[in-house]
């Protein structure tokens, strides 16, 4: 009986039904938090403060190549960081991991960690396409008291 209602309908609705029920959730592509929610080359960015003991706040920005390999293990071909004015910059950077963990209703956003291998960490905030990542510095400095950084990275290459 389905086949005779089917056979009534237009060929491109026929073919639009046939695309949305592919990606629907009902039929089990039901989207979700993995490694490999982030995989690709992103472009990273951040700006805010180092905080020296007894001292006051000193800027810091960044911009950064991050591969993130779908695996739970990142690169970083090139990263350039300036602290109060002086720029350094290295090619390749220090190598990492990362997590990427719950979902979190109703926002469909995916949480996670990163963690450089220079001890630097972050806080992962991923929608979940991936396609940008809001990053927060979680970890203290140890020559300094504490970071106040945060950017977002953003997908610019698979």
């Amino acid at each position: 009986m389905r086949t005779k209602y089917l056979s009534r309908l237009p060929g491109a609705v026929l073919v639009i039904l046939l695309i949305l029920a592919a990606g629907s959730p009902a039929l089990g592509h039901e989207p979700g938090c993995s490694l490999a929610t982030l995989d690709g080359l992103y472009v990273f960015s951040a700006t805010g403060f180092v905080t020296p003991p007894g001292a006051a706040a000193i800027p810091k920005a960044i911009v950064e190549l991050i591969r993130f390999n779908g695996d739970g293990t990142v690169t970083v071909p090139s990263v350039t960081l300036s602290v109060n004015g002086a720029i350094t910059s290295a090619s390749p950077g220090a190598p990492g991991t990362y997590t990427v963990a719950e979902l979190v209703p109703p926002d469909d956003v995916c949480l996670g960690t990163l963690t450089f291998s220079s001890g630097n960490a972050f806080n992962l905030f991923i929608p979940l396409k991936g396609a940008r990542i809001w990053m927060i510095q979680t970890n203290l400095n140890p020559n300094n008291s504490g970071n106040v950084f945060e950017g977002t990275a953003r997908k610019i290459a698979r």
